[in-house]
């Protein structure tokens, strides 16, 4: 029997092939990658791929379309075809596998993965790849980089073309991370591979290999911005015009939101974004919408966000409850901000979802008598935060008591019971 006719011999078969290419081409490949890709009526992949693999292909080559989703509908739709898409290194390591996988079950399925590139400036650089971040910047905001970049870290980063090591190595100088070395790695495992060197505000390489990655041997300068990972940052690392939750009590309302990996919050009456940024950077599968009125916090929002590398933070103009509407629903929800105006209490409540935390600040009396009123009714956790800072008194140092804050902590009943 063929390989073309193994692929259609029953269901269980696997009629997608995922195969993984270097630089080298088809001289890296194994005995059965190329079979495979000989044996299919359809080779997608990228036009340098096409080119590599092009001495074994013999059914029709699809290039990548634009926009990318149109060729994943056209992958699914030829389901029980034999078919084979070429891709980069290991597909499933921010790879066109993952992308696949959405809508293809790994049962029809079978992956030969390459080398990924981070595999491969792991060990021209001797790093253990266990004890190195890593960051793909392919296609992404560069400010993803910033909350890996901690004294003595080891980070390696994917970029997008022969612009990304420069543009890189420009956010670490003007970010305190100037004395950095940043390597620059291009097309490895091909004949023009290319391993340069240098401090990153000093960085001056030409002629870059669209196909890089850079690995960063973190140095801090004074004054660098490095981001604590310990929740409620120092207020001074946010731009903000004092609307904001300060430092100590945003530390206790995050404890009290609970973050798990990968869930949604709302933070209603976002003034700098504080919580919705440290929300997201609880973990990278984080997600957070931040509902604001004003036009300028809004923009301050997304100032703050890409320099905390939270890029991703979705920011909604408008005054809620009505800004609420549409938007998907959440894990969990602050409201630190117009909570006492008419309708939005009872919109959060209505939007959350079952089993989800809602976490609601007040300063003023009539915020204070809203949540008064919501313990009362539906129980939860009711606390009253009391914050001194030392300060100068004359001569000599004295207690300034901050606006005391009443917190109300409420989780949605998984179940609710039904009445007659």
């Amino acid at each position: 029997m063929s390989d073309a006719q193994s692929l259609s011999a029953g269901k269980s078969a696997p009629w997608l092939t995922i195969i993984g290419l270097g630089e080298e081409g088809v001289a890296g490949l194994g005995d059965e990658a190329k079979r495979w890709i000989a044996a299919a009526s359809k080779v997608f992949g990228g036009a340098r791929h096409l080119e590599l693999a092009g001495s074994l292909i013999h059914g029709e080559r699809h290039a990548w379309l634009s926009p990318f989703e149109r060729s994943m509908e056209a992958v699914v739709a030829l389901r029980g075809t034999p078919v084979v898409v070429l891709a980069s290194g290991d597909p499933f390591f921010f790879g066109v596998g993952v992308t696949l996988a959405r809508d293809i079950d790994p049962t029809e399925m079978r992956v030969l993965p390459a080398p990924s590139s981070f595999s491969l400036a792991a060990s021209r650089l001797g790093w253990a790849l266990q004890d190195v971040v890593t960051v793909s910047l392919h296609g992404r905001a560069i400010d993803l980089i910033r909350p890996h970049l901690q004294p003595g870290s080891r980070v390696l980063a994917l970029t997008s073309d022969e612009q990304g090591p420069a543009t890189l190595a420009a956010l670490l100088a003007g970010s305190g991370f100037g004395q950095s070395k940043l390597t620059v790695l291009e097309a490895l495992g091909g004949a023009h591979e290319r391993v340069t060197a240098q401090i990153a505000s000093e960085f001056a390489l030409s002629a870059v290999n669209p196909l890089n990655i850079c690995a960063v041997e973190v140095v801090a300068g004074e004054g660098a911005r490095v981001l604590p990972l310990a929740k409620g940052l120092d207020d001074g690392l946010f731009e903000h015009d004092g609307q904001i939750t300060k430092r100590e009590i945003r530390a206790l309302t995050l404890s009290a939101l609970a973050p798990r990996r990968g869930e949604l919050l709302w933070d209603i009456g976002a003034g700098s974004g504080s919580i919705g940024i440290e929300w997201m950077l609880s973990d990278p599968a984080m997600k957070a919408i931040a509902v604001e009125g004003s036009a300028e916090r809004v923009e301050r929002i997304r100032r703050n966000a890409a320099n905390f590398g939270v890029p991703g933070l979705s920011v909604v103009q408008g005054t809620a409850p009505a800004a609420l509407n549409g938007l998907p629903a959440p894990d969990a929800i602050f409201i630190g901000g117009g909570g006492s105006e008419d309708g939005v209490m009872d919109a959060a409540l209505a939007a959350l979802k079952p089993g989800g935390r809602l976490v609601a600040n007040a300063v003023t009396t009539q915020m204070e008598a809203v949540l008064l009123d919501h313990h009362a009714r539906l129980g939860g956790s009711l606390i009253r935060i009391d914050i001194a800072r030392a300060s100068p008194v004359g001569a000599m140092t004295g207690w300034r008591p901050a606006m005391p804050v009443t917190q109300w902590s409420w989780a949605k009943p998984e179940f609710q019971e039904e009445t007659a």
